[in-house]
């Protein structure tokens, strides 16, 4: 690869196409974060903490490798009454995430961080609160058969800007702080320092 100026350190689909959408021109690369082995490491932690953690872990993995690129990490957590949860690896397991939601207010921390050189320039999170509206079981069963493994893909089981927007009765906050990337400071902060124009 030759030296890309915009890294995106994720696989994300939902990042990717944020960034895409917005007109940015990047290049997407796995940043190979075990983020088991971070958790275990930092022990107990408020949810916008591990977001940021894993923000900028992701973010300098690959600073690492592209040094002259700036490296953009972002990661999101979402919490419950107390409660981290994690992506579903099953369609069981994520029917048992969206039972546990169900009728509650979850909040969804969204952390991102820019990284050149191998040292973070810059860092945010934002947040948003959900409420989950109380749904029925016929309903949630034919929501993950129509949906199926794309609920693999989303913390909470959902993607907002599909079949998943009928899961919920409020929703305050930014909208692409909820797909996983606050897009509006990350601009803000390029084009403060010149990589977009202004």
């Amino acid at each position: 690869m030759a030296h890309p100026a915009l890294v995106l350190a994720s696989t994300s689909q939902g990042r990717r196409d944020v960034l895409a959408g917005a007109g940015l021109d990047f290049v997407a690369l796995a940043p190979g974060v075990d983020e088991d082995s971070v958790k275990r490491a930092l022990g107990p932690i408020d949810a916008a903490a591990l977001a940021i953690a894993l923000a900028e872990r992701k973010a300098l993995a690959i600073s690492a490798r592209h040094p002259d690129a700036l490296t953009i990490g972002g990661d999101q957590t979402l919490a419950c009454e107390g409660r981290l949860f994690d992506k579903p690896a099953t369609l069981a397991e994520a029917r048992r995430h969206l039972l546990a939601l169900r009728g509650r207010v979850h909040v969804l921390h969204s952390a991102i961080c820019v990284a050149r050189g191998g040292a973070i320039l810059w860092r945010h999170v934002s947040d948003a609160r959900l409420t989950m509206r109380p749904f029925g079981d016929a309903f949630l069963d034919r929501y993950v058969g129509t949906c199926g493994e794309t609920l693999l893909t989303s913390v909470g089981a959902y993607r907002l800007e599909g079949p998943g927007s009928q899961l919920f009765d409020a929703i305050e906050g930014d909208y692409f702080t909820i797909l996983g990337l606050p897009l509006l400071p990350l601009l803000a902060f390029l084009r403060d320092i010149g990589a977009l124009e202004s």
